[in-house]
């Protein structure tokens, strides 16, 4: 395989590509060496995509859906056609495998295709009136200039569905996007730029994340606030948005129940399990994190998951051998050793894992802690990471009082073969989402959003529109 060259990362501006004030440099997890760098964006440079992004939502609003959907589709079709280079891109500055990477690619061409589809179906409706010679109507409108930050986890996925469900309903977009993974984020612009959307409906800037939504949020232009990212920032820029009444949409942490019953696959739920968790270094904010097994089958499961987590290959997401990359920053190393440890203290079992590997990349090894007691952060704490707490029990009302326990709810999973522990398992777990007996959570057409601390609204599904437009009612008297 020939490996892209990586590119320097500039703004996105009024439908150019601009250097900013400033820069910082790109490194790649599995090196620690810079590969690139990318622009950051001055006030002077947020006010003009503000005023580009003006002159474009005044443009494309008045775009036919129908001409909105064809340039959209065109996108996503370059998008595809490009794949592979962008896919090496995102290995390179998140470390991801690539394989996951190229799944991440065309999954956002889907996801493009999708809003472009579901776009042409911004139906109004008619409501019957109380007097003669009244019409009432109820007509969406898109919102207007959108204010969308994204996180360096998924670079492409969290940006194309904000992007995507703005341009759908007829509205502009100033993008801020990871500072971390820029290069394959400036990738899915380029599709749109080169698709032939007009100058300033989309706008991308990099920079200090405080700096950006501390001005953006509040400012008149923006009507519209999409953030992905952690609850603690969440809540603040959720604040802030809501000091100014603008209408936010917040895809926030997890930390997600995974559920073994005793009459479970025991096989397929290893398997399943230790896929998922260990995808993207387990840096997934519906990765599974709170492994809750029933006694009878717990050491079973354990032995089994445990087996299966010593087979996974770590390494530099461009090795075709990879299974498992680097984690993005060194931060999440300090994290990993922090939250082992801790658990350990408090006696848990080390099963395997539990150390950096090397010095030099983010490797950290995939860990299974067993017996871990409630009173462990990791328990209480997101891990976002490749570390597995997992611990037993026996009583039915315990368990769902513990997948409830804390403030998140995002992602829930269960494995069992009775129909009637499913169905008390999807009613009772409070989350946003629950996936039984497999994952099948993140597709376009699927809510996508948590409740409780996990967030508000949605960026999946025909929900994921509602946030981007205005239901206006008319009402006339025909004289």
């Amino acid at each position: 395989m020939q490996t892209v060259s990586f590119p320097d990362v500039s703004l996105f501006i009024d439908g150019k590509w601009r250097k900013g004030t400033g820069e910082q440099p790109i490194l790649n997890p599995a090196t620690e060496e810079a590969i690139g760098t990318v622009a950051h964006a001055s006030r002077a440079d947020l006010d003009e995509a503000l005023a580009a992004a003006e002159r474009g939502f005044a443009t494309w609003k008045r775009v036919p859906v129908h001409e909105r959907y064809k340039l959209m589709r065109k996108a996503a079709e370059l998008l595809r056609e490009r794949h592979e280079r962008i896919s090496q891109i995102m290995t390179m500055e998140q470390g991801k495998p690539l394989p996951e990477a190229r799944v991440e690619t065309l999954a956002a061409a889907d996801i493009i295709d999708w809003f472009a589809e579901e776009g042409r179906r911004q139906y109004g409706r008619v409501i019957a009136p109380r007097a003669e010679g009244v019409r009432q109507e109820v007509v969406r409108e898109p919102v207007g200039i959108v204010a969308a930050f994204t996180p360096w986890n998924f670079p492409i996925n969290q940006a194309v569905r904000k992007v995507s469900a703005a341009l759908a309903a007829g509205c502009a977009v100033i993008l801020k996007g990871p500072e971390e993974t820029p290069a394959s984020c400036a990738e899915l612009i380029k599709v749109y730029e080169d698709a032939g959307l007009p100058a300033g409906v989309v706008n991308l800037v990099f920079g200090v994340p405080a700096d950006i939504s501390q001005y953006l949020i509040p400012h008149p232009l923006v009507r519209k606030i999409s953030f992905t990212g952690s609850t603690v920032v969440g809540k603040q820029l959720a604040a802030l948005a809501g000091a100014h009444m603008k209408r936010v949409t917040m895809e926030l942490g997890g930390h997600a129940p995974a559920v073994v019953f005793e009459d479970a696959d025991i096989d397929h739920a290893v398997k399943l399990l230790s896929g998922a968790k260990f995808r993207n270094a387990g840096q997934v904010c519906v990765s599974p994190t709170r492994f809750l097994v029933h006694e009878n089958v717990y050491d079973r499961f354990v032995d089994g998951f445990t087996e299966a987590v010593k087979q996974v290959k770590v390494g530099n997401g461009l090795d075709p051998e990879t299974r498992m990359g680097p984690m993005a920053n060194p931060r999440r190393i300090d994290a990993m050793e922090a939250l082992t440890a801790d658990a350990i203290q408090h006696g848990a079992k080390l099963k395997t894992g539990g150390e950096r590997i090397g010095n030099k990349g983010y490797f950290f090894q995939p860990t299974v802690l067993a017996d871990v007691p409630l009173s462990a952060r990791i328990m209480n704490e997101e891990p976002f990471g490749p570390v597995v707490p997992i611990s037993p029990f026996r009583d039915r009302e315990a368990l769902f009082d513990e997948a409830n326990r804390l403030p998140y709810g995002l992602a829930a999973y269960a494995y069992t073969r009775s129909s009637a522990t499913a169905d008390e398992f999807g009613r009772r777990v409070e989350s946003g989402m629950v996936s039984i007996n497999h994952h099948g959570l993140a597709f376009p057409e699927t809510p996508f959003g948590g409740i409780k601390d996990s967030g508000f609204g949605s960026e999946g599904g025909i929900e994921a529109m509602d946030a981007y437009v205005n239901t206006k009612f008319v009402t006339r008297l025909n004289v």
